[in-house]
């Protein structure tokens, strides 16, 4: 009986995280029909995301620890809403710091979604950066997927104005949210790669590889977003 009932809250997680992809998609659906229209809007949202974060006074920590990141995942909006039964998702712009140059390489797109069971009441829109801090972390995203707290360790990121310290994981999130919910727990949520994303910005077939190891893709569209996040690492 044990058995059954632990089942069926495995099957349930899955449907629920597969629900949140599916939010997730017809939320992005709605904005444009042209998915090379949305990649394109959504790095425009993910330069501005990252000012927001490096100006928030409450960032310390990442403003003075992002100069370490091999990898930052830009979220520009995770919609987490729930009765009872709550799921979360988003789609992420993707940058890396390339091993033989350090110059800064991308965008990628990947969906980022999480299943999340508990008493939750309410409908809650975050703005979410993970500063990957190690190779594990950035391997993990040149994956098809990746589990945040499977294939790599994330940690909640130190939030205040005096916060400080080691944080000893692969990743490193912050989110800033307003709604019911007190924060985002991002640990078991999956990584994807959006191959239409990426296909529909770039050409077909191409991957995370691709775009941040095997060449070097001087896009013009992502100019700003790349300057952006080397002015901020290149000062810490």
């Amino acid at each position: 009986m044990a058995y059954a009932h632990i089942n069926s809250r495995a099957t349930l997680a899955a449907a629920v995280l597969g629900s949140a992809f599916a939010l997730c998609s017809v939320m992005q659906s709605a904005l444009a029909a042209d998915p090379g229209d949305e990649a394109r809007e959504h790095v425009l949202r993910a330069e501005i995301t990252l000012s927001h974060f490096m100006r928030d006074p409450n960032m310390k920590w990442l403003r003075d620890n992002i100069g370490r990141a091999t990898a930052v995942v830009i979220v520009p909006e995770v919609v987490k809403a729930g009765f009872i039964f709550g799921g979360s998702g988003g789609r992420a712009v993707v940058l890396a710091k390339k091993r033989d140059s350090g110059k800064w390489a991308g965008p990628a797109f990947y969906t980022i979604g999480t299943a999340s069971l508990g008493f939750q009441i309410g409908l809650e829109v975050s703005e979410v950066l993970i500063v990957v801090m190690t190779q594990k972390g950035m391997d993990s995203l040149l994956a098809t997927s990746a589990k945040l707290g499977g294939d790599a360790s994330i940690a909640a990121g130190p939030v205040g104005i005096g916060a400080a310290g080691d944080v000893t994981a692969d990743m490193v999130s912050f989110n800033r949210a307003q709604g019911l919910y007190g924060g985002l727990n991002l640990t078991g949520s999956i990584v994807k790669v959006n191959d239409e994303w990426n296909a529909a910005y770039y050409y077909p077939k191409i991957t995370p590889v691709d775009i941040f190891v095997r060449f070097d893709l001087e896009d013009p569209q992502s100019m700003a977003l790349r300057d952006a996040i080397s002015k901020d690492t290149a000062q810490r």
